[in-house]
């Protein structure tokens, strides 16, 4: 197998120097293993450097006229495109200082003149393959970054879809959409933005916050798997008994996401807005909601914001037991709200964005089939118990004294 470190090719090196001996010498010297080009002046190899096939090695006399090599070498250090290419200076001065200027600027070694040619083509190879090194190393960790970012955006793909998946199978099985569910996220999003810069709620609802709090939005209603057909599905009102199982798709969703939780090992943000949300978004400002009849701000902020997006939705939704309400109408009642089911920010800051609220419904409305499949589930539902009751009442009365 091939070093990925040694020169393959011929490299390219361009010599610096305002002695045409000097060149001449310099060109003899390496054009046997390498490309080079020459420059008489600082001025024409900055202009070589700019041209679009940049030399791997410089070497760069130091006194010139005009533009002498310190000041070639900071122009090339200056700009981002040559930062990189290693510079070696050739020069008949040897203090010290001298070297030590030279270094300090980027130059990555000294030739002194006059020049011996081994130590010349021994120090030209020796940066050639420390550039290839870096450059093989840079290009390496940028093909790794690249692989991990594009992992990564892919296990957020397949996670995204996973919980879509999720609260979609929720969705199924009410009398929702799976629109509803894009919408929510959506709402929720927007409402969030525009309270990100509020005094009450920008601590929490920051950069890294809100797109969790997105992502875990699907998850609102996940409990509702665990309520019986005859109750999620009954067109009608609920008795109160029924109303307090419907109560409790809240705690089965918390439930169900704790569960979720305990088989991972990370401390994921994603859980905590996930578990606020499913458990609290029937909560209310002044206490009336369930399961546990939180005030004010001891309700969780991302389940406030969820509430204000899940009710507007239901409002302006058909369905199999209403019709959908106007925009105009849903808005008012959301202003009703203010205070005493919502949280009075949130509802401000709901009507000054009511117009991007009435977008992001056209955007993901429901298909013109969306209520004809919630009729004909209903109707195989109430199909299904009217035979159970009358399969009941046969055997009730097969049972019965002659």
């Amino acid at each position: 197998m091939n070093n990925p470190l040694e020169l393959s090719g011929k490299c390219t090196v361009l010599v610096v120097d305002d002695t045409p001996d000097n060149l001449s010498l310099m060109s003899d010297l390496l054009r046997s293993d390498y490309k080079v080009k020459l420059a008489p002046s600082g001025e024409r190899a900055l202009q070589i450097v700019a041209g679009e096939s940049k030399p791997d090695l410089i070497l760069l006399d130091i006194m010139m006229p005009d533009m002498d090599g310190y000041e070639v070498l900071r122009r090339l250090q200056f700009n981002p495109d040559t930062e990189d290419i290693p510079v070696i200076f050739l020069t008949a001065m040897s203090a010290a200082e001298d070297e030590s200027i030279g270094l300090e600027l980027g130059a990555v070694d000294y030739i002194t003149k006059p020049i011996n040619p081994a130590i010349v083509m021994a120090r030209v190879r020796n940066h050639l393959q420390l550039k290839r090194a870096r450059d093989y190393l840079a290009h390496h960790n940028s093909f790794l970054e690249q692989e991990v970012a594009n992992r990564t955006r892919a296990l957020a793909e397949l996670q995204d879809a996973t919980i879509r998946a999720m609260a979609s199978l929720a969705e199924t099985r009410d009398n929702e959409t799976g629109n509803h569910i894009r919408r929510t996220q959506h709402y929720v999003e927007a409402l969030a933005r525009k309270l990100q810069n509020h005094p009450r709620f920008r601590d929490e609802l920051t950069e890294e916050a809100i797109p969790v709090i997105f992502k875990s939005a699907p998850l609102h209603d996940i409990g509702k798997v665990g309520i019986p057909d005859r109750i999620l599905l009954k067109p009608g009102k609920l008795t109160p008994e029924e109303f307090e199982i419907m109560k409790t798709h809240t705690t089965l969703g918390r439930d169900a996401i704790v569960a979720a939780e305990t088989e991972t090992t990370q401390n994921n943000p994603f859980f905590r807005y996930a578990k606020e949300i499913a458990y609290s978004h029937q909560e209310k400002w002044d206490g009336s909601g369930y399961p546990e009849g939180l005030v004010g701000n001891t309700i969780p902020l991302s389940a406030r914001l969820m509430a204000v997006a899940d009710v507007y939705d239901a409002l302006i939704s058909e369905r199999v037991y209403k019709a959908a309400f106007p925009h105009e109408m849903a808005v008012e009642i959301i202003r009703d709200g203010r205070g005493s089911h919502f949280d009075p920010d949130m509802v401000d800051a709901f009507l000054s964005l009511s117009e991007e609220f009435r977008r992001i419904a056209q955007q993901f409305a429901d298909g013109e089939n969306a209520l004809l499949v919630q009729l004909d589930r209903l109707a195989q539902d109430l199909s299904t118990d009217s035979v159970h009751i009358a399969k009941t009442g046969e055997d009730k009365e097969a049972g019965k004294p002659g």
